[in-house]
C-alpha cells in the first residue's frame, strides 16, 4: 500500500479495505436483505425490543434452519441485524429499522430490486454503446418510456411508486408558485403521464385547463383518471413524439410545466424540448421546470439516490441521460432562448424550481 497515498493510519486503512469487500458482495447482502423484509424478519424483530433467537426467528418467520443462518448471518454482516453473542439474540439495528419504516427508502429499494436489478447486469454494455441495453429484460424497445404500460405489474407499480414520491411530495408548493398571481389559466403539463399534476392544477384551481402531452399509451391511462375524478371537460392530452423534434409543441400556454422530465434527456434532447416548450408559451407566460438537482441536496441520502438513479437511466431508461446539476440546466436553458426569472430550491424537500421566461 502507497504510504504516500494513504499514510499511516492503519485503522482507516482496515475500513477502507472492510468496504471494498462489502462492495465485492453488494448485490449478494443487497438481495439478502430485501427477503429478510419481505420475510417479516425486520418487522419481527422491531416489534420485540429484547431480541430473538435463530430459532425464534425461523419458526416465527417460516423458515428452516438453514435459511434462517445464512439471512441472519448475512443481515449481521450488512449492517441491518445486530447479534447479541451473550444471549444468542439478534436486533434489528437503525439501518434496518430504515430500511423498514422509512417511505423514500422502502420505494427505493423496490425500484432497484424489481426495475433495475436484472438490467444492471449490462450496465458496461449501456455505456459502450448509448442505449438501455439491461431494457431486453423486459422487451424490446428503444427507452423504457415506451414499454412503460406493457411492463409487468409489480415493475410497473416500482417504477411509478418512485416515480410520483419524489414529484408528489413537491406538489402542493409547485402548485402555490404557480397560482400565485391568478394569471395560470391555459397550462401544458409536457411528460404529464398518468396525469397526477393535471389532477392536481384540476382541484386547485376551478378554471384551469390543462393539456397533456405524452405517448399515447400513457395518454389513454391519464383520460381515463381525468374523467373519473370528473375533470374530463378541463384535461384533455394531446399525443406527441417528444423526441421528434420537427413536430412542434401546441401553443398559447399561459404555463408550461415540465416536472421529472427533463432529467430522461441527453443534453441535446433538453435544448430542443426546452425549445418547442418556450414556442408553446403565450407572449406573458412561463416555463417552469421541476427537478432534484444533485448540487442542491441537502442530505447525503438524497446526493446518493439522484447519483444511483443515472445508473437506471444508464442501463434501463435511455442510456443517455442522468440527473443534472442545476448550472448544466440554466445552459441548456439559455441556450434555448429562455431567461431565469427566480429560482426556488427545496420544494418538498428534494425538488429545485426554475421559473423562465424566453429572452
Amino acid at each position: 500500500m502507497s504510504k504516500k497515498r494513504f499514510g499511516n493510519d492503519k485503522t482507516t486503512a482496515y475500513n477502507a479495505s472492510i468496504k471494498a469487500h462489502f462492495l465485492t458482495f453488494a448485490p449478494a447482502f443487497f438481495q439478502a436483505t430485501l427477503i429478510l423484509r419481505n420475510k417479516g424478519v425486520l418487522d419481527f424483530l422491531n416489534n420485540n425490543d429484547d431480541g430473538k433467537t435463530e430459532k425464534e426467528i425461523a419458526a416465527h418467520c417460516k423458515l428452516n434452519n438453514y435459511s434462517a443462518r445464512i439471512l441472519l448471518e448475512a443481515g449481521e454482516q450488512a449492517g441491518v441485524l445486530i447479534f447479541e453473542e451473550a444471549k444468542n439474540k439478534y436486533h434489528l439495528s437503525k439501518t434496518g429499522f430504515f430500511l423498514l419504516t422509512d417511505e423514500i427508502t422502502k420505494r427505493n429499494m423496490n425500484f432497484i430490486n424489481d426495475v433495475c436489478y436484472q438490467g444492471l447486469f449490462f450496465l458496461d454494455k449501456s455505456i459502450e454503446e448509448e442505449k438501455p441495453v439491461g431494457l431486453k429484460v423486459f422487451g424490446e424497445w428503444d427507452t423504457i418510456y415506451s414499454g412503460l404500460s406493457q411492463l409487468p405489474e409489480n415493475v410497473k407499480k416500482s417504477w411509478f411508486e418512485f416515480d410520483h414520491y419524489y414529484s408528489d411530495v413537491a406538489f402542493d408548493e409547485a402548485l402555490n408558485l404557480i397560482f400565485s398571481d391568478n394569471t395560470a389559466k391555459k397550462i401544458l403539463d409536457v411528460g404529464g403521464n398518468t396525469g397526477r399534476f393535471a389532477l392536481k392544477c384540476a382541484n386547485f384551481s376551478n378554471t384551469a385547463n390543462i393539456t397533456i402531452l405524452d405517448h399515447e399509451g400513457q395518454l389513454t391511462v391519464a383520460k381515463e383518471n381525468a374523467k373519473k375524478a370528473g375533470f374530463g371537460d378541463r384535461i384533455n392530452g394531446f399525443a406527441l413524439d417528444l423526441l421528434d423534434h420537427s413536430k412542434p409543441f401546441p401553443t398559447n400556454y399561459d404555463v408550461v410545466w415540465m416536472s421529472q422530465f427533463l432529467d430522461c434527456f441527453p443534453p441535446k434532447d433538453i435544448i430542443e424540448l426546452l425549445k418547442r416548450g418556450k414556442s408553446a408559451l403565450s407572449h406573458s407566460g412561463n416555463l417552469y421546470i421541476m427537478e432534484p438537482f444533485v448540487d442542491i441536496q441537502r442530505h447525503a441520502q438524497a446526493k446518493l439516490g439522484l447519483v444511483g438513479t443515472s445508473l437506471y437511466f444508464t442501463a434501463m431508461a435511455n442510456g443517455t441521460s442522468r440527473m443534472y446539476h442545476s448550472d448544466e440546466m440554466l445552459d441548456y436553458a439559455k441556450s434555448a432562448g429562455l431567461k431565469l426569472v427566480e429560482q426556488f430550491d427545496g420544494i418538498g424537500e428534494f425538488q429545485t424550481i426554475l421559473k423562465l421566461k424566453a429572452e
